[in-house]
């Protein structure tokens, strides 16, 4: 996985039913971009590591727009699988 596979990373908005805050997602999401970036570049330092998004948590959301958290979830399945992989491998 690229940081641009980050950037272009789309989740469905929900509406009146729970999802995740918008602004919040966005916003971690531009941290992991940053961390795979860092990996890309060879200078990994003050990244994210696989356990910082394990524990991340977003604003629920009911009644206002907000991120599938299913969708949310599966893909952060995936950067913590990513993060592993390049965290096992020194950083490549």
């Amino acid at each position: 996985m690229l940081a641009r596979d980050v950037t272009e990373k789309r989740f469905t908005p929900t509406r009146f039913r729970e999802g995740y805050a918008m602004d919040d997602v966005d916003a971690f999401l531009e941290r992991i971009h940053a961390t795979l970036t860092a990996y890309e570049q060879g200078t990994a330092v003050d990244v994210l590591a696989d356990v910082d998004v394990v524990n991340a948590r977003f604003q629920p959301t009911k009644f206002r727009e907000g991120y599938s958290q299913d969708e949310v979830d599966d893909f952060l399945d995936e950067i913590v699988a990513e993060l592993r992989r390049r965290e096992s491998a020194g950083g490549r």
